[in-house]
C-alpha cells in the first residue's frame, strides 16, 4: 500500500466513523476506486486505523469516559452484547462479510431507506440524557451494534437511531454512539491486532499503519465536533438520502 493510499483511507475513515454512512462501507468503496487489492493486509489495516477514531473520542470526553460513573456504567453495559456477538462472529465477518461490494451498497441503499422512514414517522424528540438511561436500554442500544457485521449498515445508524427510539435527545444519541464506540472498536481492533500483529508489524506496513492513524485522529477530531454542531439544527435525512445518492451511483458506474 502506498502511503498516499493510507493517507486517503484514513481520511475517509476519519470523516465517516461517526457520521450515519458507514465507515466500513466507505474504506472498502475507497480502496476499490483506489484500486487496491483487498487483501488480509488492507482488510486488517481498515480495522487497525479505527484506533485513530477512538482517540478522538477520548481527546474530545476525557472527564465523561473516564470520571463519570454512570456513563461509564452504560456504555460497558451497552458494550457487553456486542463483544459476545463479536467473537462468535469473528471469523465469518472477516472471511465472507468484508471486501463484498455488493453487500456494502445494498446496505447503505437499505439504511437510507431507514433513515428516512424513522425521520418521517418518529416526529417527537426524546429528552433524557444517557444516564437516565436504564441498563436494559443500554444493553439494547449497545446490542444493535451487530447488525453493523454487515459492511455498509453502520454502527452509528444502529446506535443513534436506537438512542432516538429509547428516548435519547439528538445531542445525547448521537455521543452515546461515540462513546460505544471506544470499547466496541477497541476491541475489535485489539482482536484483529493479536491475530495479525505480524502482518502489521512488518516493516513494509508500519509507515501505511502510522499514516492511517494520524490521518483519521485528526479527521476524526473534526467530525465529531461537525455532527454535534449539526443534530442541534437539523434531522438525519441528509444522510438517508447521500446514502441512496452512493449506492445508486456506484451501482451504475462500477459495478455494472
Amino acid at each position: 500500500m502506498e502511503l498516499w493510499h493510507a493517507a486517503i483511507l484514513g481520511i475517509i475513515e476519519g470523516v465517516t466513523e461517526f457520521l450515519p454512512i458507514s465507515s466500513t462501507g466507505h474504506l472498502l468503496l475507497g480502496a476499490h476506486l483506489l484500486e487496491i487489492a483487498h487483501v488480509e493486509f488492507v482488510k486488517t489495516f481498515e480495522i487497525a486505523i479505527q484506533l485513530g477514531a477512538i482517540l478522538a473520542v477520548i481527546t474530545l470526553y476525557p472527564k465523561r469516559l473516564l470520571m463519570d460513573r454512570a456513563t461509564i456504567t452504560r456504555v460497558i453495559t451497552g458494550f457487553i452484547p456486542t463483544a459476545v456477538l463479536g467473537l462468535l462472529f469473528y471469523k465469518i465477518i472477516k472471511t465472507y462479510l468484508l471486501g463484498d461490494v455488493r453487500i456494502v451498497l445494498a446496505a447503505l441503499f437499505l439504511g437510507g431507506i431507514f433513515i428516512l422512514f424513522f425521520e418521517q414517522f418518529k416526529k417527537t424528540e426524546g429528552t433524557k440524557t444517557i444516564v437516565d438511561l436504564s441498563l436494559s436500554e443500554a444493553a439494547a442500544i449497545g446490542a444493535l451494534q451487530a447488525v453493523a457485521f454487515i459492511p455498509g449498515v453502520s454502527r452509528s445508524v444502529a446506535t443513534i437511531f436506537g438512542g432516538l427510539w429509547n428516548g435519547l435527545s439528538r445531542k445525547e444519541a448521537v455521543e452515546f454512539s461515540f462513546f460505544l464506540a471506544v470499547p466496541t472498536m477497541a476491541a475489535a481492533t485489539g482482536l484483529d491486532l493479536l491475530k495479525n500483529y505480524e502482518l502489521l508489524l512488518a516493516p513494509e506496513n508500519i509507515q501505511s499503519l502510522l499514516m492511517g492513524f494520524v490521518v483519521s485522529f485528526l479527521v476524526a477530531l473534526c467530525a465529531i465536533k461537525f455532527l454535534v454542531r449539526f443534530v442541534s439544527t437539523h434531522r438525519f435525512k441528509v444522510f438517508g438520502y447521500y446514502r441512496i445518492g452512493i449506492a445508486l451511483i456506484f451501482l451504475c458506474f462500477i459495478v455494472l
